[in-house]
């Protein structure tokens, strides 16, 4: 997979563990969340709302921007294993103002099995969505893209990597409901801690 500079990407967090997100390997075995760094905030801006109308989110368009799947040791690793390998799962969330209502939100997911050492499978995945939030207050229009913009992308990301992990030879990897406003919530609390 290449990957091109981003101009000046912000991440999120991941959440706190009892809200991290959870994955299974088909067989039941749970993943291991690895946190990520603290991120700076996410600067999104938009017009004053309109007085008296009512906020509104649409979904113009979603899309998968990346994609790779690597199985480095097959088809050595496709062989039954007395031992479950270690899966590791990454969740941050982009976002970008596209124009003054409108907003591209990214789910990024990353997902790398291990076993004595060896990958067996590494995943990443970057799925999109462009947003138009209009007549948002200013203090609910960064938690509506943070929180309210992956939860809508979340399942077809999910399904994207299900399916990918499956048609590698793997038993899909089906990821749990992510808190993203726990996410949301821890990444608040670090912003401070980064800043001093």
């Amino acid at each position: 997979m290449t990957k091109a500079a981003k101009p000046a990407a912000k991440k999120a967090a991941p959440a706190a563990a009892k809200a991290a997100p959870r994955a299974t390997n088909g067989e039941g075995r749970a993943a291991k969340v690895q946190a990520a760094p603290p991120a700076e905030d996410i600067q999104i801006q938009a017009p004053q709302p309109q007085p008296g109308a009512q906020p509104a989110m649409r979904i113009l368009g979603q899309y998968l921007k990346d994609l790779s799947f690597e199985n480095p040791n097959a088809p050595k690793s496709l062989a039954p294993q007395s031992v479950q390998p270690d899966i590791n799962i990454s969740v941050n969330v982009n976002a970008r103002n596209l124009a003054p209502t409108d907003y591209e939100v990214e789910l990024h997911l990353d997902a790398k099995a291990t076993l004595e050492g060896k990958i067996v499978f590494a995943a990443e995945l970057v799925y999109a969505g462009a947003f138009r939030l209009e007549n948002f207050p200013q203090n609910l229009l960064h938690p509506a893209v943070l929180i309210e913009c992956p939860r809508m992308l979340f399942p077809f990301a999910r399904q994207i990597l299900a399916d990918a992990t499956r048609n590698g030879g793997f038993p899909p990897l089906m990821l749990d409901p992510i808190d993203f406003a726990g996410m949301y919530q821890k990444r608040l609390q670090q912003a401070p801690a980064a800043q001093a």
